[in-house]
């Protein structure tokens, strides 16, 4: 780890709450914890730490001892971190209670916050956040010095009506936290300042805001991981409305060591999906098939509206690696709304089906932005529905609005997707030399932002550009498309550049899926298989659920193209899973079975 990162990492972790919780007293005012034998301080110390596991069980054996509102309060922290919401809820509801009743109004006023928080972005439930804050709101009145002020006046911007008195109370949460000294908070703040400015057009000094609250929180004036959390959310939401790849890949490799040491910092249901899609884009599929499998478990209890965005990105996804009846399953499980649009007619599509695919995304259109960045990706699809549907000058159309969206806003990523689209345009018209040289220029911004796959779909393309007049050219670039997709698991676009290959009298050697081919936790999954253990006490092994153990099994077959558990069995013995077994004896943190 790098040093200036660690001694951030290390700061915020040495100044946690004691309970975990949104600490908002100055780091001289943190009391001390009880003895090192206390269960509570050996949670507080594992909270500190990042083991989050540790420290739900030893806040667990402490409530056993006595139910005390500090012990309640750190296991909701514990099990917010460990992706259980609705846990969290209860067990910080509960101290909330206990704090109010013992007439520590503060810390139940900070309490109400995480549960504003919680409610509102965890659960998408406005109502119980509303809720929540007038509790808050009630218990600060007597409390002129209240440090969790500020916070409150943040959430008041949260479940403001409109974008415009959202940034009112923003302004005054900033100013607020200058006064107080509040470094968190101002950090926060900024990141939902610059998220609220993206939202309404103002990207670029939006994104500015993003980057300085970013800076401050990896830099080492965050005081607290959540802030990192926070953080590293709205900066990702930003990305995500503002098509700005590059920006949320640069953010994301300097949150890698937070993400090795703490897991995945992306906590709310809709950051993770976004996080998810980001690795989707650039090629690493294994990582987003956890990250959106983890979103649609968090998401079970947030209403349909995030369910159906995390269904149409894992669609994406087994569209990208040629599962289509799969994608037709999770699509027809989604509401055909925003990015599911998208995916459906990328479906459509592959398909063959190019009217239905302009008539989804035609529709989509009329609900996004024209300005908008957002705007481009469908654009960029509906020019190839167009082309497979025999329009040219719809799709000249569509392709000149991708080069408008651009030059506006000056990204590659969009500038990628315009000499994408026109190579097409042009190839259709005739006009090759215009073509392949927007295909060069496609492979060269594609390749700048560091997507694989986008960038061996134009190599493909300028393989068969290349395939008449330059058979060698052809073959060279078409090999590299292969290798690519064959890396990425795209077995359709690696089916047709074999065919391609075949075709220029190439020799085609296709790589057969390997246990390097499955992702950490299939390995470890495979293992446990090949004991002959059964999802459920692989899922109690693994501390992981029923469904997500079963969904790596499932992922597996289809990997390995085997048809039953015995067969997985079979070849985790070939390739030597059954002699490692280390991860089958793993055990829990060292809490006693009795206090």
């Amino acid at each position: 780890m790098a040093p200036h990162r660690e001694d951030a990492l290390s700061r915020a972790r040495g100044n946690l709450g004691n309970d975990g919780s949104i600490d908002t007293r100055p780091p001289n005012q943190h009391r001390r914890g009880m003895g090192s034998e206390d269960p509570r301080e050996r949670g507080r110390a594992a909270l500190k730490a990042g083991r989050w596991d540790e420290a739900k069980r030893w806040f667990e054996a402490s409530l056993e001892l006595a139910e005390t509102p500090e012990s309640r309060e750190g296991l909701g922290a514990a099990l917010w971190w460990l992706c259980d919401g609705r846990g969290s809820i209860r067990s910080r509801e509960r101290a909330f209670t206990l704090f109010r009743a013992a007439g520590q109004h503060e810390r139940a006023c900070t309490v109400a916050v995480d549960l504003v928080i919680t409610y509102l972005i965890n659960l998408n439930n406005p109502a119980a956040a509303h809720g929540w804050l007038r509790r808050a709101e009630r218990l600060d009145k007597p409390l002129d010095d209240n440090p969790a002020r500020g916070w409150l006046v943040l959430m008041r911007a949260y479940l403001a009506p409109d974008l415009a008195q959202a940034r009112v109370l923003l302004e005054q949460t900033l100013q607020h936290s200058r006064d107080h000294g509040d470094l968190d908070l101002e950090l926060v703040a900024l990141g939902d300042l610059g998220v609220n400015l993206v939202i309404s057009g103002d990207v670029e000094k939006g994104l500015a805001l993003l980057d300085e609250a970013m800076a401050g929180s990896m830099g080492g004036e965050a005081s607290r991981l959540e802030t990192i959390v926070y953080n590293g959310c709205s900066m990702l939401a930003a990305c995500h409305i503002a098509g700005d790849v590059e920006r949320a890949t640069q953010w994301c490799r300097v949150l890698d060591d937070f993400i090795r040491e703490y897991s995945c910092p992306f906590l709310f249901g809709r950051c993770r999906v976004h996080y998810g899609s980001l690795l989707l884009v650039k090629g690493r599929w294994d990582e987003a098939e956890q990250e959106l499998q983890a979103a649609l478990d968090m998401v079970e209890d947030a209403g349909p509206g995030l369910r159906s965005e995390a269904l149409a990105r894992f669609a994406e996804l087994r569209v990208r690696q040629g599962r289509l009846e799969e994608a037709e399953e999770l699509l027809r499980d989604s509401d055909l709304a925003g990015d599911a649009v998208l995916a459906a007619a990328e479906l459509r599509l592959a398909r063959g089906d190019a009217a239905t695919a302009v008539v989804l995304l035609e529709r989509s259109l009329e609900h996004t932005e024209s300005n908008s960045a957002e705007f481009a990706p469908v654009l960029s699809l509906l020019v190839t529905a167009h082309l497979a549907n025999d329009d040219v000058e719809s799709a000249q159309a569509a392709a000149n609005k991708i080069s408008i969206l651009a030059a506006e806003i000056g990204s590659d990523y969009l500038a990628a997707l315009y000499a994408s689209a026109s190579s097409r345009v042009w190839s259709v018209k005739g006009d090759q030399e215009r073509a392949i040289a927007g295909l060069k220029r496609a492979i060269k911004k594609f390749s700048d932002v560091d997507l694989p796959l986008e960038t061996a779909r134009m190599r493909l393309e300028l393989s068969r550009a290349f395939s008449e007049e330059l058979p060698a050219a052809a073959a060279a670039e078409a090999r590299s498309a292969l290798r690519v997709f064959e890396r990425l698991g795209a077995t359709s676009y690696a089916d047709e550049t074999a065919s391609l290959l075949r075709s220029l009298g190439q020799k085609v050697r296709r790589e057969g899926v390997t246990r390097e081919h499955l992702t950490r936790r299939e390995n470890e999954v495979l293992q446990l298989v090949a004991l002959g253990l059964s999802n459920a006490d692989i899922a109690e092994r693994l501390f992981i659920s029923r469904k997500t153990a079963s969904h790596h099994v499932s992922n597996m077959l289809m990997k390995l193209g085997m048809k039953n558990r015995a067969e997985l069995a079979a070849f985790a013995i070939r390739t030597g899973h059954s002699r490692t077994l280390s991860i089958a004896g793993r055990a829990g943190p060292d809490v006693p079975d009795e206090v």
